[in-house]
């Protein structure tokens, strides 16, 4: 009995222990649910805590204009806690020095009934607001004077002001409220709309005024404790502006405090000028500015009092967490915190975009593995079986109601068969085979050959059209799966050059801002971006100095001195709002530079020439140089040339691989026409960093190469585009020199000498006469001497384009500054 009695006594024990385990722990879920739901509503309750003191604040003990503005705004930016904004404001109303309960509450119902007039007739919207909040106070303040037979040119002058008072704060507190109403993802906020902010802030701080705390004043407290927060976050101006608006503002509200304003305002500018110092010294700016003036202004008492307000103010400053000084710097323009912030939404919005081309990428891919899947599968049906279909349709249209349809096919089926499968060799090799013609061995074999023949053409006819057909969708396949193949390519890099993220290279970062600093220039950050040889990138945000051009003249030589190779500014900016900050892009300058020239004539002294050319700097380091010649002469030979010529340069510009962006040149002109229209693409890629040239020739003529006295061809055989669906791209590499100069023509420069010259040697011979290394001059003394060659007669289209490669001379020259050594690139950069 005694066990069990122990038994069941553990056995309570425990289940106490389990019931109060679980209570704790419900106990703990609730609590945190109460704090999350109060960080959740933080800003409902801020939004709150401004209507109460707002309902309280007035200006010459007797204006409240303040209320029914901020009643209005939050109709619009936050009606679900419109009623408890109401509420709110009447309260505080109730507790002001000169309560105006009535006043407030009737013109919030008054506003409240115009709006809903407003709303049935769709005309609501915001910005009407500071007008109907003009219209009722006035409409109340005047009914209010009229029931109490107080109308006086006074009381229409108060009237008047109060009703203008809140229309303009209105009009401020639509720019202030949305800060604590919307979640921003960009952290950036104008000038107008901060003073707007400061302007609210003052404003719920006049309603304080009357509240004290033995010798210390709460408004004075609140508005020195704000002027710290300014003030270490923007500085100076930011600290001065403070102290101006909220000075103003509680002398409107007081009276007596005239003097805070040239106070707080000078110990607002004295704090921000010791923003460096962080914390302690912008608190010792405030009390040092603070202290000097209530000595001069008030009594041996009242400097006590203002001495113990800014200790108060500064106790509050320094228990401030360091959380709330980086988010009212985030707002700031110009701070470190709201660069970041930008830098960071930036990069969440580059990385969206990134992901989002990827997925394009992706997409693209699988559209041409499906098509090449396609094409895989549509192979050609074997000669047997397309030999097998062809009898079999033939035979069900002759044979079928044939009464010897039993012995020919039955019992004589392989010399039937093969006399059906002769025929169609026949037919196949000659296709105007006729009756005449058909052998006596199979007349005698068939009761109607003469039908059989008919029927067999027919098919055979029909047979050719549907093979025709078939190849040309699969040839289509394989073009459209190659050019999705080559946008999809283009969109993976386009990805990775938008997710391209230089890793933190910290020391080349402190270098190259220690060497700017030191020859006095102001940076505000360095961001390395690639350090690569040939690729470099390198963000910096300095001072603009108007006038002095210190990035092409001093930031840009100096980095090319530490990196040991040329950099540019390759893109420069002023940042929006940003004091006098400029961003600017260095990079690798090229290496190398292309001048050119061109000449030509039309045939027969015509004015439209049926050649078309290009020379153009693509804007990735490369520069083409391209020639196309259309079939025939005129407006429509210049218009396939010209087409060709402008697809093929903005597929290489979008980043497409050179063989696929000529295939879809050459699709685009077969299906452009069904005439047989073609053009020859003759084109040079030059790598303006190393020099190094890709040729593309379809169809052209040879191009040469002259460098000093030795010329030398490139050439290569290939038919021109828009001929045959399937085209061989031959892709040739040459490096040219400093000094080289690139020579290309159509074939009616090349041709002129005639057939019985050896074209090649002649041009060679006429290219090294030619005394010039100017490429205008060049192409101009070519062209002559061709024309020389026929007696100034043009028997074509003649176009030749000269290019001379040289080495980029930079603007300005590297310098070395001492103490500063070459910059340690690392081997692999992200």
């Amino acid at each position: 009995m005694e066990k069990r009695n122990g038994a069941l006594s553990i056995g309570l024990q425990w289940a106490g222990a389990v019931q109060r385990t679980k209570s704790a722990a419900q106990g703990r879920v609730a609590e945190n649910r109460l704090i999350q739901s109060f960080v959740a509503k933080k800003w409902s309750i801020l939004l709150l805590l401004m209507a109460f003191l707002l309902g309280r604040a007035m200006i010459l003990e007797e204006l409240a204009p303040f209320s029914i503005a901020f009643f209005a705004v939050m109709y619009f930016q936050r009606r679900d806690l419109l009623l408890w904004t109401g509420v709110f404001l009447f309260a505080g109303s109730l507790l002001a020095v000169q309560p105006q309960s009535g006043f407030i509450l009737t013109e919030m119902i008054v506003f409240l009934l115009i709006q809903k007039g407003l709303e049935k007739y769709e005309r609501s919207d915001i910005s009407l607001a500071p007008v109907l909040v003009f219209i009722t106070t006035l409409l109340v303040q005047m009914f209010a004077h009229l029931v109490s037979s107080d109308l006086s040119w006074y009381s229409l002058t108060m009237t008047g002001v109060e009703s203008v008072l809140s229309l303009v704060l209105t009009l401020i507190f639509v720019q202030a409220v949305p800060v604590f109403t919307l979640t921003r993802k960009n952290y950036q906020l104008k000038h107008e709309e901060i003073i707007c902010l400061i302007i609210l802030l003052a404003s719920m701080m006049t309603g304080t005024v009357g509240w004290t705390l033995g010798p210390v004043t709460v408004e004075h407290v609140v508005s020195r404790y704000l002027i710290l927060l300014f003030a270490l976050v923007g500085g100076a101006p930011f600290g001065a502006s403070v102290g101006v608006v909220t000075g103003l503002i509680l002398s409107l509200a007081n009276t007596n405090a005239i003097y805070q304003m040239s106070l707080l305002a000078f110990s607002g500018m004295l704090a921000g000028l010791l923003k460096e110092g962080r914390r302690m010294a912008v608190a010792f700016g405030m009390l040092l500015g603070s202290s000097i003036l209530s000595i001069y202004i008030g009594t041996q008492g009242e400097v006590m009092n203002s001495t113990w307000e800014s200790v108060a103010a500064v106790a509050l400053f320094l228990l401030t967490p360091k959380g709330v000084l980086q988010t009212l710097a985030k707002y700031v323009p110009g701070t470190q915190e709201n660069l970041k912030s930008q830098q960071d939404y930036a990069k969440r919005v580059r990385d969206i975009t990134a992901g989002r081309v990827e997925q394009f990428s992706q997409v693209f891919m699988q559209l041409a593995r499906s098509f090449k899947q396609l094409t895989v599968e549509s192979q050609p049906v074997p000669k047997e079986e397309e030999i097998s279909h062809f009898m079999e349709a033939v035979s069900c249209q002759t044979c079928q109601m044939c009464p010897k349809r039993v012995r020919c096919w039955d019992q004589r089926f392989y010399q039937t068969y093969q006399f059906m499968t002769s025929m169609m060799t026949e037919i196949e090799l000659n296709p105007n085979f006729s009756r005449k013609q058909i052998p006596i061995d199979w007349k005698q074999a068939c009761t109607k050959p003469d039908q059989v023949l008919d029927v067999m053409k027919n098919q055979y006819a029909k047979y050719q059209n549907d093979m025709h057909w078939k190849k040309q969708i699969s040839d289509s396949r394989q073009i459209v799966a190659d050019q999705l193949s080559g946008v999809s390519q283009v969109m993976e890099d386009l990805a990775k050059e938008i997710k391209r993220e230089g890793q933190e290279l910290f020391l080349q970062e402190e270098q190259i801002r220690q060497a700017l600093e030191d020859l006095g220039l102001s940076i505000h950050s360095i961001d390395v971006i690639s350090l690569d040889e040939g690729n470099v990138e390198i963000e910096i945000i300095h001072q603009y100095t108007k006038g002095f051009d210190e990035c092409r003249k001093i930031i840009a030589p100096l980095l090319s001195e530490i990196l040991g190779e040329h950099i540019a500014v390759k893109n420069e900016e002023m940042l929006p709002r940003g004091e006098g900050y400029s961003t600017v892009l260095f990079g690798s300058a090229k290496e190398f530079e292309v001048e050119t020239g061109i000449a030509g004539a039309a045939k027969g002294g015509e004015l439209l020439s049926g050649d078309s050319f290009s020379v153009a700097e693509l804007g990735n380091g490369k520069f083409v140089v391209a020639l196309s010649d259309g079939m025939g002469n005129g407006e429509r030979a210049r218009a396939e040339s010209s087409a060709a010529l402008t697809i093929l340069q903005q597929l290489l510009q979008s980043g497409m691989d050179e063989k696929i962006a000529i295939k879809s040149v050459n699709s685009v002109l077969l299906l452009r026409s069904s005439d047989e229209v073609y053009a020859t693409v003759d084109m040079a890629l030059i790598d303006l960093y190393s020099a190094e040239t890709t040729f593309m020739k379809i169809g052209s003529t040879p191009s040469f190469i002259k460098r000093g006295s030795e010329v030398i061809p490139v050439m290569a055989n290939n038919l021109p585009v828009g001929i045959l669906q399937d085209i061989e791209v031959d892709l040739l590499s040459r490096s040219l020199q400093h000094g080289d100069l690139l020579i290309m023509m159509t074939d009616g420069i090349y041709d002129a000498p005639g057939h019985a010259v050896n074209k090649e040697m002649w041009m060679k011979r006429v290219i090294q006469e030619i005394d010039t290394d100017i490429p205008q001059d060049f192409a101009d003394s070519l062209l002559e001497r061709v024309m020389r060659c026929h007696h100034g007669e043009i028997i074509d289209d003649m176009t030749v384009v000269a290019a001379r490669v040289e080495r980029h001379q930079p603007e300005w020259a590297t310098f070395r500054w001492p103490g500063v050594n070459r910059i340690e690139r690392p081997k692999v950069v992200s």
